[in-house]
């Protein structure tokens, strides 16, 4: 493997990407001519490096401090930093300028970003000579009036390292900010409308994510620490070569009523209640599947009383998403899934503890791309997770899984899991040996001619 990219990664597909992306941006602003400039994420000494999402959407490189240009007639140049010699001493085996690289990653050219870098990393402030090339190619754009599209929307969190690096260039070349044209909501059209292939990543990011609430069931006990908790189910995304999605909520008692409670500092306790919140990133593309457990193995009568409520929601809200419905639309409620969902609840007295939304779309990102004001469409993924929350109780409960929208329905990809209240039970009572004897044995069935020949996706 060089470094950023896998050998088995087939670019032709991220090639096929970008052509579309080229294409809507030429209907859009009715131009001929321009570059699409799409910038990869940094890497940091505190947390492993992520690339941007939508940079590996259009790329499939994982490889940090990289620039991908992109004419509106296909041609593509990526631009590496210059670590000479020092990476491959600190890191791993770079990318090359060779025209066999090249075409191995599906671009026309690699060339350097500019002059040497004073060591193995290329940073947010950058010197300027570090991309002196890069910015004597800009300043060419900008004086034939050419056109340029990023990633450069006008919000408060996405694409923060893309925006630092426009900042940035702003201030070697500061017509810059006047010349980019924001494409974030193109992108996140393509994006939202997941293929086969991403389907059945994502699926595997379930069943990781699958393994990790089993292993989850087997450590909770009285007086066991939530710390302990998420050990155990992390070990099991960590052996699966993935990594926790977002940080693992492992919240007991009071603790579970609060929704992004990722301390897990608590003792479980008898007689309370766990909530268990958790995602694989696998691959890029990352799962969340909440289960809420009881600490003694069983039930209270009146855990299970809300237990099954916040359980019906989602029966009853999964029952009715299909394509033209919304996760949310306050002018229309009667097609809103959650405003479905308040309803329902409103009906037995608890719309009051449902505190969030009932639920986000999901892919290369937890919270994925996706503008939750339209209506769902064929090829959506999304999670659907009602809860309820009583702080003076000490209870909290959530019940989320994964779907796939198509043609008439939506699929749960997360059925494996169980969640009835008295296969939760089961599930935590097992008998331990058994569990040890069944461990790697975990197996669903994904047939993807049959899921085609059913669903007919557009993508497939």
């Amino acid at each position: 493997m060089i470094f950023g990219v896998s050998k088995a990664q087939n670019f032709e597909v991220n090639k096929l990407r970008r052509k579309d992306l080229l294409g809507s941006i030429k209907e859009r602003y009715k131009v001929k001519e321009g570059y699409v400039v799409l910038f990869a994420n940094f890497e940091s000494d505190r947390v492993s490096f992520r690339q941007d999402s939508s940079f590996y959407y259009y790329t499939a490189i994982t490889e940090p401090g990289v620039v991908l240009v992109a004419d509106l007639q296909g041609r593509s140049v990526l631009y590496i930093p210059n670590c000479g010699t020092e990476r491959a001493k600190w890191v791993s085996e770079s990318l090359s300028t060779t025209a066999e690289t090249a075409k191995k990653i599906g671009v026309d050219e690699i060339k350097y970003l500019g002059d040497l870098c004073l060591g193995y990393q290329i940073h947010p402030f950058f010197a300027e000579k570090e991309y002196a090339t890069f910015i004597e190619f800009l300043k060419r754009a900008i004086k034939e009036n050419i056109p340029l599209f990023s990633l450069n929307p006008d919000t408060p969190n996405q694409y923060i390292d893309q925006r630092l690096i426009l900042e940035r260039l702003n201030q070697y070349i500061p017509e810059l900010k006047h010349t980019i044209h924001d494409i974030s909501d193109i992108v996140a059209k393509f994006r939202r409308k997941k293929d086969m292939d991403e389907i059945e990543r994502l699926y595997k990011a379930v069943e990781v994510t699958v393994l990790a609430q089993e292993a989850a069931t087997q450590a909770i006990a009285d007086k066991t620490t939530e710390h302990e908790v998420q050990a155990s189910l992390e070990y099991m995304f960590t052996g699966s070569g993935a990594k926790p999605a977002f940080p693992s909520i492992v919240a007991s008692g009071k603790n579970g009523t609060i929704l992004h409670y990722n301390q897990n500092s608590g003792i479980c306790k008898n007689g309370e209640l766990v909530v268990v919140d958790i995602g694989a990133d696998l691959d890029y593309y990352c799962a969340d599947l909440t289960r809420t457990y009881p600490v003694s193995g069983s039930f209270t009568p009146r855990q299970k009383e809300l237990y099954n409520i916040v359980l019906d929601t989602q029966e009853y809200v999964a029952e009715r998403a299909k394509p033209g419905m919304w996760l949310f639309n306050k002018e229309n409620p009667e097609k809103s899934l959650h405003h479905l969902a308040v309803k329902y609840l409103e009906k037995r007295g608890y719309a009051q503890y449902f505190t969030h939304g009932i639920g986000h779309f999901l892919g290369l990102d937890v919270h994925d791309v996706g503008d939750k004001n339209q209506p769902l469409q064929e090829g959506d993924v999304f999670t659907i997770e009602p809860g309820i929350y009583i702080p003076e109780e000490g209870i909290g409960i959530r019940i989320e899984d994964n779907y796939w929208m198509v043609k008439e329905h939506a699929i749960c990809l997360s059925e494996a899991l169980p969640k009835k209240a008295d296969e939760i039970e089961q599930a935590l009572q097992k008998d331990e040996s058994e569990d040890a004897e069944n461990e790697h044995e975990y197996e669903v069935d994904f047939d993807e001619d049959e899921m085609e020949d059913d669903f007919d996706l557009a993508h497939s």
